[in-house]
């Protein structure tokens, strides 16, 4: 059957991301419209084709356990000169991500994997570009902010084009409403994510 390079990570939902695509793209980033704008969970891991099936059995175990939680982004981080990204900072919602990670990546799992890096929850805008298309990505979505409920995560394959596509998206167990919900004006009315 061969490998496929696959990863799991929480898609950033319309209209943020396409727009922070667009922007990213904007920036000098060639990878830009092959990469989903995303939070990843799981980076780019090379496995077996036939370990595919146990894998999505693992992440329904894990979206099982996990509840929809409020992410919000806000502000602009950089990973230089460690290495060369700029990226948009999760200030709600980093906990319950580094949470799932830690379950996808359990060393009891089929995807059992060390990282290079400690993990740390981002939205990457800007990639392996030039130190002033790095600086203005930075500068320019230095007041970025979003704000959403966070119901599931996706499996993603990378195609032989560089192409990220999802294969499948796992949704949270349970109907708990994350804290967002309170602010609509009539708080008695159940929200569309409930």
């Amino acid at each position: 059957m061969g490998t496929v390079t696959i990863g799991v990570s929480i898609a950033v939902p319309e209209p943020h991301g396409s727009l922070l695509q667009e922007l990213r793209a904007g920036f000098g980033d060639a990878a830009a419209h092959g990469i989903p704008t995303h939070v990843t969970l799981l980076p780019p891991t090379e496995v077996d084709a036939s370990v595919l099936p146990a894998i999505e059995a693992h992440l329904v175990e894990v979206a099982a356990a996990g509840r929809p939680f409020p992410m919000r982004l806000s502000g602009t981080g950089t990973f230089r000169p460690l290495s060369p990204v700029v990226f948009v900072r999760i200030v709600e919602g980093a906990e319950a991500c580094a949470w799932l990670q830690k379950q996808i990546r359990d060393a009891s799992g089929p995807v059992a994997r060390e990282l290079l890096f400690p993990y740390h929850p981002h939205v990457t805008v800007a990639h392996g570009i030039d130190d002033a298309a790095m600086d203005r990505a930075y500068e320019e979505l230095a007041d970025y902010e979003a704000e959403w409920p966070c119901t599931a995560f996706g499996l993603y394959e990378q195609g032989a084009d560089g192409v990220w596509r999802r294969l499948r998206e796992f949704a949270f167990a349970g109907a708990v409403v994350p804290p967002q919900a309170a602010r609509s004006e009539d708080a008695s009315l159940p929200a569309p994510w409930a």
